[in-house]
């Protein structure tokens, strides 16, 4: 059980059927009045943001969110498979279910799944990746002196924005949560 007084940014408890994770906190004493736990929270689950507000004696049952490595498989249809690395066993994760950052995740890279009491509800890539460019613009002489970028479309189909001086060819490093290209690789 976690009380609200001990609310703090990133503490996951069950409420009313729904599980929730805070994002900010804020304890508040008013100078008339009892206090109170102001929050904005997200269901983990649905992903939907909400304020509210709590009596600081207020206590809920904690969620206990498993994260667990697995290795990205293939795609049939609208379902990607994922295999645990311990018991090979494979799992399906339906594409709602998937980020906006799986665009950057090519086979075999390796992805922690979330889970809440044995059903799967989403997914968090590799922070980095490194990916080849099979499509851009040349790049020319002299063309380095400026930040300027041109666009490019990675081996896994999205598209980044990279510096000029990158060919078609060149592997480059990814931040998966930007979609930023950061380097060469």
């Amino acid at each position: 059980m976690v009380s609200a007084g001990d609310f703090r940014n990133g503490v996951t408890f069950e409420m009313e059927g729904q599980v929730y994770q805070i994002i900010e906190f804020q304890h508040v004493k008013p100078g008339k009045g009892a206090a109170f736990v102001r929050t904005k929270l997200r269901n983990v689950i649905g992903g939907a943001v909400v304020e509210r507000t709590f009596n600081p004696t207020d206590k809920f049952p904690t969620a206990y969110i498993e994260r667990k490595e697995m290795e990205y498989s293939y795609n049939d249809g609208d379902l990607y498979y994922f295999m645990d690395p311990e018991s090979y066993e494979l799992v399906p994760i339906g594409k709602d279910q998937l980020p906006d950052s799986f665009k950057f995740v090519k086979e075999n890279f390796v992805c922690r799944i979330l889970s809440y009491k044995g059903s799967v509800f989403g997914l968090e890539p590799p922070t980095t990746v490194t990916l080849k460019i099979t499509e851009t613009d040349p790049g020319f002489k002299g063309d380095t002196a400026t930040n300027a970028t041109k666009p490019a479309v990675l081996e896994t189909g999205a598209e980044i924005k990279v510096p000029l001086f990158i060919d078609e060819g060149e592997e480059v490093i990814v931040d998966t949560r930007t979609g930023e290209y950061l380097s060469r690789a």
